[in-house]
């Protein structure tokens, strides 16, 4: 995922299930670096690692059954 990532967050402690928010930075020290607004601001936020969900807001591309199968031509 390259960054920034425009993302959906979940985190319990502070009450976001689905918030929309762009991933920043994954800091080595355990933490996701995020815009998050709240109202009409923007604010700044790190939230743990360990306690957060991030998801991509944009779905990954299906694969054609064909190809999934093995039946796709590949020409090299």
């Amino acid at each position: 995922m390259e960054l920034p990532a425009q993302v959906l967050v979940h985190n319990a402690i502070m009450g976001l299930k689905g918030a929309a928010g762009t991933l920043l930075r994954i800091d080595a020290h355990g933490y996701y670096e995020l815009n998050l607004s709240f109202g009409d601001k923007l604010h700044r936020a790190l939230l743990p690692i360990e306690e957060t969900v991030v998801i991509h807001r944009r779905p990954e591309e299906t694969v054609p059954a064909a190809a999934a199968a093995g039946e796709l031509e590949i020409e090299r």
